[in-house]
């Protein structure tokens, strides 16, 4: 591995061996083009023209998606052989949820890498996002096995605290969605206006339990501004402490 390294370095332009060497640490494979993962971290908000927003991560976003689904549900079927659908289902919709893709890019540092290929803040939500394409990225170029080895032992095992995971539920608009089915109560989001902050789609949500208000947010991702408008709501409810400032 070390001598196909030293052999692809060769041919890199100083820019590549610097990202050829910081994809190599993250995910322990050594990177033969590194045209496929910048495109994993140029994401379409910090394009400059049509031909960069073309060039966007997107597409590596929608690939790396269903490979990292795929490896943690079949990772989980076989950690809990005796759980049900219901159970596994929860579970790994708490790894690959947005918040934990999210803080997972900042433990493997990609942060660092978005702010050299992007014009723009860079957001959480688009951390996640990269990490999703960077899955796509690997998959393109190694295919399901050497993928789903990285997924594993570069991400579930060093990152994920299933002890936490069994025990702790910060999906907060299912919760909400619970509760309002269990006591008979209308639950609706509305989007409340859509801007652009930093060449970027801002979306205001409220959520309304029997028509009244119960909790506003405004994020880059809507489904994020969800969950933080069900999340002031649960508390409004008080099925939920809110955290001390």
């Amino acid at each position: 591995m070390k001598f196909l390294f030293k052999i692809f370095n060769y041919f890199f332009s100083s820019k590549n061996k610097v990202l050829a060497h910081r994809i190599h640490q993250i995910t322990g494979i050594a990177p033969a083009n590194p045209a496929i993962y910048r495109m994993a971290f140029n994401h379409r908000a910090g394009a400059n023209n049509n031909h960069a927003k073309n060039q966007s991560n997107e597409r590596l976003e929608y690939l790396g998606d269903a490979v990292l689904s795929l490896v943690v549900g079949e990772y989980l079927f076989q950690k809990y052989p005796y759980a049900n659908e219901g159970f596994l289902t929860k579970m790994r919709a708490r790894i690959v949820q947005r918040k934990s893709l999210n803080s997972l890019a900042v433990f493997l540092q990609l942060d660092e890498i978005m702010q050299e290929y992007n014009n723009t803040q860079i957001s959480k939500t688009m951390l996640g996002n990269a990490l999703e394409a960077l899955v796509g990225a690997v998959y393109l170029e190694n295919g399901f096995d050497k993928t789903k080895w990285f997924i594993i032992s570069k991400i579930i095992r060093p990152h994920i605290d299933f002890n936490l995971l069994e025990t702790h539920d910060d999906n907060y608009k299912s919760r909400l969605l619970e509760y309002c089915q269990k006591e008979s109560k209308q639950v609706e989001f509305q989007l409340i206006q859509k801007t652009k902050l930093n060449k970027r789609d801002c979306f205001k949500v409220a959520v309304l339990v029997d028509n009244v208000r119960y909790g506003t947010a405004e994020e880059y991702n809507k489904k994020s501004a969800e969950q933080i408008a069900s999340h002031k709501a649960l508390i409004k409810i008080g099925l939920i402490t809110p955290n001390p400032s």
